[in-house]
């Protein structure tokens, strides 16, 4: 019995770590940084903690991988898009973020939709690309939060494209092959 209900427990990490994306999205648009870094401190921590119960315990389920995968997707999106929305980034860079994402998300749907069902593995490109963008989001959060110069965000933007557009390249290039395979 306990066993049964601890398995749970990365889902339930997982859940709530959805349910802050539109805290964190409240907090961006109230303009109150030290809150929002917090919130997506606190969600970058309870991806890690989700993930090492998970393994740890093995305790690993195909919910909890869907649920992990949407809960930081989430996250992410949300932050890019309000972040572009109130125009501390460029429009063009919330739009690649969200545009990897969904086309992934469509290729996935094209293969089960066709009968021909692909496993998503993440990519050292993706993961990159994901460690990328969770760095530029903190530090322009911890920049708002206490005020400290930014001479690195033109650099940060450039990096988070060229990753984002390198991560869909390499999904992409798996995706053909599958397809035609």
């Amino acid at each position: 019995m306990v066993k049964t209900w601890f398995a749970f427990v990365p889902n339930l990490i997982s859940l709530a770590r959805l349910m802050l994306a539109p805290l964190s999205v409240n907090m961006i648009v109230e303009r109150r940084w030290p809150e929002a870094l917090a919130i997506f401190l606190v969600a970058g921590l309870s991806d890690a903690l989700d993930g090492w119960i998970a393994r740890r315990f093995d305790l690993r389920s195909e919910l909890g991988a869907y649920l992990d995968a949407l809960a930081d997707k989430a996250l992410l999106v949300c932050n890019y898009v309000t972040l572009a929305a109130i125009g501390l980034i460029p429009f063009y860079l919330a739009t690649l973020v969200v545009s990897r994402d969904l086309m992934i998300v469509g290729a996935v749907l094209l293969c089960w939709m066709m009968d021909k069902p692909m496993t998503i593995q993440p990519h050292f490109l993706s993961k990159a690309n994901t460690a990328a963008q969770i760095a530029f989001v903190v530090l322009l959060l911890a920049a708002l939060a206490f005020p400290f110069p930014m001479p690195w965000f033109t650099a940060g933007v450039w990096i988070v494209a060229a990753l984002t557009l390198a991560s869909l390249a390499a999904y992409c290039r798996r995706w053909v092959a599958h397809m035609t395979a």
